[in-house]
């Protein structure tokens, strides 16, 4: 089965009937909409030439559009009162979707706005008063984004947010938008784990190397494409390109083939691969993995180069 079959004969069909009635998607087929499966399986549409995919796409950008919250912000889930990392994947795929610019420079703007805990004066003090041995090790004035505001940065939603910044037009960008990026890429080197890659976000804990992970490496490098002459890059690169025979995760697999692709190295053709784990049933329903892949089938997307 070659790309385009696989694509549009499994992974395009998928994702259109695991489209809820409210335009959304779920983390699973029949699951509540929530905006991180929803952002990626518009991510994956957009621009298909699925014929049906202009009504799907539409409502979709309309659920993402009504799911804002007043602060510029996206939720996990409807009906939740903070907002969190997700409005970096929203921003991106109501850009891409080429829909209300407004919403998308709103979304950014919390994004830059809003920090993680670490770098926090009093919570510097508290540590130095406390002393004692240092259990991770990493310096805590660098600072990404974390899974909900007012915790520690962590490597995917930093990175989800570095790769909306990317890819959206400067125009939209707030002032602040350049320092944020910077100091968070800077964030990013230092959690990576001794001999390359990245895991959650600690490196080295009582001075034992962390494991590097696919997804958290696979996002890193997306987010960090311009940077792609460093040592650190390469060295990455490196142990992905290694790493990848051994990925037996659809999604893994997907994220892996689309980071090196993307990075210009050669890599198996991700097909026969998928299809196997497909005929194993290891799809289970699950929309971010569908998207990952159709993304990954289709190519270098534009706002992905």
């Amino acid at each position: 089965m070659n790309s385009k079959n696989l694509l549009e004969g499994f992974y395009l069909p998928f994702l259109l009937e695991a489209q809820n009635a409210d335009g959304g998607w779920g983390y699973r087929r029949d699951g509540q909409s929530s905006v991180e499966p929803t952002s990626w399986a518009l991510l994956a549409l957009l621009g298909t030439p699925c014929a049906v995919q202009p009504a799907a796409g539409e409502k979709g950008l309309r659920w993402l559009r009504d799911s804002q919250l007043q602060d510029g912000s996206w939720p996990s889930f409807v009906g939740q009162p903070q907002g969190c990392w997700t409005t970096a994947p929203a921003s991106l795929a109501l850009y891409v979707g080429g829909d209300s610019p407004d919403l998308v420079a709103c979304g950014l703007q919390w994004l830059v706005n809003t920090w993680p805990a670490e770098g926090n004066l009093l919570r510097r003090i508290g540590r130095r008063l406390l002393g004692g041995p240092r259990v991770i090790r990493q310096d805590e004035s660098l600072r990404g984004w974390s899974w909900t505001p007012g915790t520690a940065s962590w490597v995917e939603p930093t990175a989800n947010v570095l790769i909306a910044l990317r890819h959206i037009a400067k125009e939209l960008h707030p002032r602040a938008a350049e320092r944020r990026r910077q100091l968070a890429e800077r964030m990013l080197y230092d959690r990576m784990c001794p001999g390359g890659g990245w895991n959650s976000g600690n490196p080295l804990v009582y001075g034992t190397a962390g494991l590097p992970r696919i997804g958290p490496t696979a996002f890193a490098l997306l987010a960090l494409q311009d940077r792609r002459d460093r040592q650190e890059n390469r060295q990455s690169l490196n142990w992905l390109e290694r790493t990848y025979p051994q990925i037996r995760g659809p999604g893994s697999l997907a994220l892996a083939h689309l980071c090196l692709e993307s990075h210009g190295r050669v890599v198996p053709a991700l097909e026969p691969s998928l299809a196997a784990l497909n005929s194993n049933n290891q799809l289970l329903g699950n929309v971010l993995v569908a998207a990952w892949a159709a993304i990954s089938l289709r190519g270098r997307s534009g706002w992905l180069e």
